[in-house]
């Protein structure tokens, strides 16, 4: 009996120990490192398109693509990983309701195409008869046969999921600067290097 009344007793003290009010190091990184690849990968795509077709600089423009896609495909399987081992902070209690549900809606956004341009990305190189090259370090073997047809239509998905992206990427910046310098809360600075990572009873 003493041992269930311990147990219930350290799961709920854990419980309350595990409500962030920062994000810790880690997560800091991962954030920043999945946005500066974001905004590379975007700009790469203008890099390769400004060499002629069949360009050798090309290939290669497109190669760095490829690989920092698959580095960024990494980077957000362990931001999935430690957003769930680790939690997030909340938002404040205050927050009107709507503006919570836009807020996780637009996570919920994020999130979602961080996955899918990535994979898709390595479908597109599969699909149109290749193999996803690590840096030239090493190659993922297609499971799938090559279809142009199909590969065109994922690429036009890709491509269109890359200009959302952005788009998300530009309005989330937008709400963070607003909360920041009108709202005043710590929505911005929580994410900022040097905050020390703590934890909230709820």
């Amino acid at each position: 009996m003493n041992a269930t009344l311990n147990t219930v007793d350290l799961a709920s003290i854990w419980g309350r120990a595990m409500t962030p009010t920062t994000y810790n190091p880690f997560q800091k990184f991962l954030h920043w490192a999945i946005f500066l690849l974001i905004i590379g990968l975007y700009g790469l795509t203008y890099v390769a398109h400004s060499f002629p077709k069949g360009n050798p600089a090309q290939g290669f423009v497109w190669g760095m693509h490829i690989s920092f896609g698959l580095v960024l495909l990494v980077l957000v399987a362990m931001r999935v990983v430690w957003r769930l081992v680790y939690g997030a902070p909340g938002l404040a209690a205050d927050t009107p309701p709507l503006e919570a549900l836009a807020a996780k809606l637009a996570h919920l956004a994020l999130y979602a195409l961080i996955i899918a341009i990535p994979v898709m990305g390595v479908f597109l190189v599969w699909l149109n008869g290749h193999e996803p090259s690590f840096f030239g370090l090493f190659s993922i073997p297609s499971p799938v046969a090559g279809d142009k047809v199909l590969g065109h239509t994922v690429r036009e998905v890709h491509e269109f999921f890359a200009n959302l992206i952005l788009a998300l990427v530009a309005v989330h910046a937008l709400a963070a600067i607003w909360h920041h310098y009108i709202k005043k809360d710590d929505v911005l600075t929580r994410m900022m290097p040097g905050q020390k990572r703590q934890v909230a009873a709820e």
